[in-house]
């Protein structure tokens, strides 16, 4: 079965939230209102919706020498298009962007990762995969 996924999370600013979605990542909007807001990234449906300030317990976990946010999501895409999407992203001052970081090396699921943080303080993980059949590996 071939499946999207749909994440729904909590939003601050749904002003801000639609402009980094659209004009720093280069998404499109779905449906939407002044409360909420469907943002297709890579053909999966994030539904961010305007509760105000919110926290997460254990913001953060170690893997190995990297200090990682634990609450985070993202997209795997290919070699060229992760390098396309660092480079924009790294050269904007606006962000905050982690350098890339090469994981597991040399071992099956190796990929290459790097986080920027959108206006809610969501933390986006993009990834690409030296092999794309180690993704599901064990």
């Amino acid at each position: 079965m071939n499946a999207k996924f749909h994440l729904a999370l909590p939003c601050i600013n749904i002003k801000e939230t639609k402009m980094f979605y659209t004009q720093v990542l280069g998404m499109t909007l779905g449906r939407h209102t002044e409360k909420w807001v469907d943002v297709n990234l890579y053909g999966n449906q994030i539904t961010f919706t305007k509760t105000g300030p919110f926290n997460f317990s254990f913001k953060e976990y170690r893997l190995g020498d990297h200090i990682l946010p634990s609450f985070h999501f993202g997209v795997i895409v290919n070699a060229e298009n992760w390098g396309k999407l660092y480079t924009k992203l790294f050269q904007d001052d606006r962000l905050e962007v982690t350098t890339e970081v090469a994981f597991m090396q040399n071992k099956v699921g190796e990929h290459l990762s790097f986080f920027v943080k959108d206006p809610n303080g969501y933390m986006i993980e993009f990834k690409s995969f030296k092999s794309d059949d180690e993704v599901f590996a064990s």
